[in-house]
């Protein structure tokens, strides 16, 4: 239960301070932090999970598992949209290092702006699912 509220408070926090920052377009460091301890815990309730399947315990449902297993598909995939928004960002850039200094910081935002819209997508998908996976857990 406790692995579960930490999901999702530190998505809840990773998502609200991503997406607040964002509609801000201010870069945010601590947003970075929130997100990785947001995967972690997410980390943590799926491998809990599966050692009390492999122990014999018993779900509520299918949907229950499928929610507790959904947020580490959606961390990953999202992962790999942030590669992908990163790339657009710099898909017109020829060399980054023949860009004068200012027009460097202004590619480095863009692009760390668009990975924070990605990511925080993301922990909002997983709050989501989380939330719906602590509906499912009680019948």
């Amino acid at each position: 239960m406790w692995v579960g509220i930490a999901v999702l408070a530190t998505n809840a926090l990773a998502g609200g301070w991503g997406a607040v920052a964002w509609l801000r377009k201010r870069v945010s460091g601590v947003f970075w932090y929130l997100l990785r301890a947001a995967q972690a815990t997410v980390a943590v309730q799926v491998a809990i999970g599966f050692l009390l399947l492999a122990r014999g315990e018993t779900a509520p449902d299918g949907l229950h598992i499928a929610y507790g297993v959904a947020p580490l598909v959606i961390t990953l995939v999202s992962e790999g949209m942030r590669l992908g928004a990163a790339q657009r960002e710099l898909e017109d850039v020829e060399d980054v290092d023949a860009l004068e200094r200012s027009e460097q910081i202004a590619v480095a935002r863009r692009v760390a702006l668009a990975e924070m819209g990605v990511m925080t997508i993301g922990v909002l998908l997983i709050l989501t699912l989380a939330l719906r996976g602590y509906q499912t857990g009680g019948n």
